[in-house]
This record gives C-alpha cells, structure tokens and sequence, in this order.
C-alpha cells in the first residue's frame, strides 16, 4: 500500500498581494493536496514593480524564490510559494509580445526548492502614447482588452515626482488621467500601459493557473530513489535529427527528469513525441 503523499491536506504560505491565490489554490488543492494560505500585511512589491518605482533585485526566477521566502518568514509555515512574471517582445518577431511567468516553491522541512516555468504569447502586454481619449485609441483599447483588464497611465516624459497611476479601468478615468499626465509631460503626451499586476490582468491570471497546474503535477510526482516530491524536467538535449539527411540540429532531443531533492536523473524521449526536426531547422540541409 502506498503511504499518503507529503503534501495531501499540508499547509503552504503564498506570497502574493494581487489575489494570485484565484490562480493557483484551486489547481494545487487539486495535485498534490496543498492548503495555501496568504499571510498577512506581506509585502512582494518591494521585490520590484512593473512600473519601474522598484527594481527587481535579482533575475525572475531568484526573485520567485526571494518572495517565496518571505511567505516562509511571514507565515512560520515551512512551505511556501511564490510567482513571477515578466514581459517583452518575442526574441525573433518583435511585433509579437510574450510572456514568461515563473512559480518558486520551497520546502525547507524537506530540503526541496522547485522553479516552474511557461513562456506564452497569450498576453495583451502593449504601450502607448496619447494626448487625448479619442477614436484613434481604440485600435489600441481592443487589444489591451480594457476595459476587463486595466491600464497603467504616466507622463510620456516624466519629472522626478510624476504621478503613475495604476488600475485604471473606466473610461472616464482614463480620460482624466491622460489629460492629466499629458499636461506634466514635456511632449505633452500621456503612455498608457497594460496593467501587468495579475489581479488586475484576467489574461495573465489565466497563464498563471496553467502553470499551477504544471507545478502541482510535478509536486505529485515522486523522486523513484528517494520519494522526495517534485520530480520532473530540469534539463534538455539537444541534437533532435533533421527529417531529410539525419544531421543532429540544435532543437531538443531528449528531456532529463531529476529529482528536487537527491541526484538522481532520468534521460526520456521528448514528450510531445517529435523524432524528428524540420529541414528548415538543419546546418546541413539549410546552411
């Protein structure tokens, strides 16, 4: 028979300030079983805000995992997690944005520190400029998908002390707030952006709850050697052969599942079972 899971019914801190826990209690009560409780008066925003005020003290995954920490010291729980986003143009068409989100988890009973991650074009991440509330901004509304997800609206070019302001979701709020900050702007502009906080980004919650699912699949599984959980894909191989003449190219051949805990590690197919690479994608084939 075998024994219960670690963390069927356990408690976990989650360190978040914009309602994460919508996202990811459901999918993680799910698998493996974790209870998540939000702890008091923690402050995550000190460990950087989209808008710039504070920077990020450390790459996004570090930080995932500078937050989870906070809700271990906040909660006295000995298990935490966390979330990280970021946001930008796709590395090879910029006219694309994407978006990579980032869940920490840490388990200092059992020595286990875990990062899951999801990259996705599935985000209405854009900017803007204008002077006034007028037609020409619709293009731009739509896409942002406002007015369910909010806007972020600042001076085009700001002084030390110009105001940003943030969870902008009416119309007639963001009329006055782009009259406002066109007025304090040198070029008499105001930039409007997709507000990225995730309680106030139905789009972005969304992609978090997919990760959820992914993390807490993982967690439930069991390390084979010492059933530690969170035993899952921590590295690839690329040399994946090119369909035409079988020269290895640089596209992923074979997933590497370790255990969070132990060394152990296991080498497997790739699991969307390609075989082989297009000859696109070939140094023989496509020089």
């Amino acid at each position: 028979m075998n024994a219960p899971h670690p963390y069927a019914g356990a408690p976990a801190a989650l360190a978040t300030q914009h309602r994460k826990e919508e996202a990811l209690a459901p999918a993680l009560a799910d698998a493996p079983g974790l209870r998540l409780t939000v702890p008091p008066g923690i402050d995550t925003d000190r460990l950087g805000t989209f808008t710039g005020e504070i920077e990020r003290p450390a790459p996004p995954s570090q930080t995932a995992l500078l937050k989870a920490r906070l809700g271990i010291r906040a909660s006295g729980i000995p298990r935490a997690l966390a979330s990280e986003g970021t946001f930008g143009p796709h590395p090879h068409a910029a006219f694309i944005p994407m978006g990579l989100e980032i869940l920490a988890f840490v388990d200092d009973d059992l020595g286990i520190q875990i990062t899951q991650q999801r990259v996705s074009d599935h985000t209405n991440f854009a900017h803007t400029t204008a002077a006034r509330l007028d037609d020409d901004l619709d293009t731009f509304l739509k896409a942002a998908r406002f007015p369910d997800h909010s806007l972020v609206v600042r001076p085009s070019t700001p002084d030390g002390d110009a105001p940003i302001h943030k969870g902008v979701r009416t119309r007639e709020d963001l009329a006055a707030t782009i009259a406002s900050c066109a007025h304090r702007s040198a070029d008499g502009l105001a930039r409007l952006e997709t507000d990225m906080r995730a309680g106030h980004n139905p789009t972005r919650m969304r992609e978090i709850a997919v990760l959820a699912r992914d993390l807490g699949h993982r967690l439930a599984r069991r390390c084979p050697v010492c059933q530690a959980p969170g035993f899952g894909t921590v590295a690839t191989e690329p040399g994946l052969p090119c369909a035409t003449c079988r020269t290895p190219t640089d596209h992923t051949a074979a997933e590497i599942d370790g255990c969070a805990r132990c060394p152990h590690r296991h080498t497997r197919p790739r699991s969307d079972g390609r075989t082989h690479a297009d000859p696109r994608y070939c140094p023989c084939c496509n020089p």
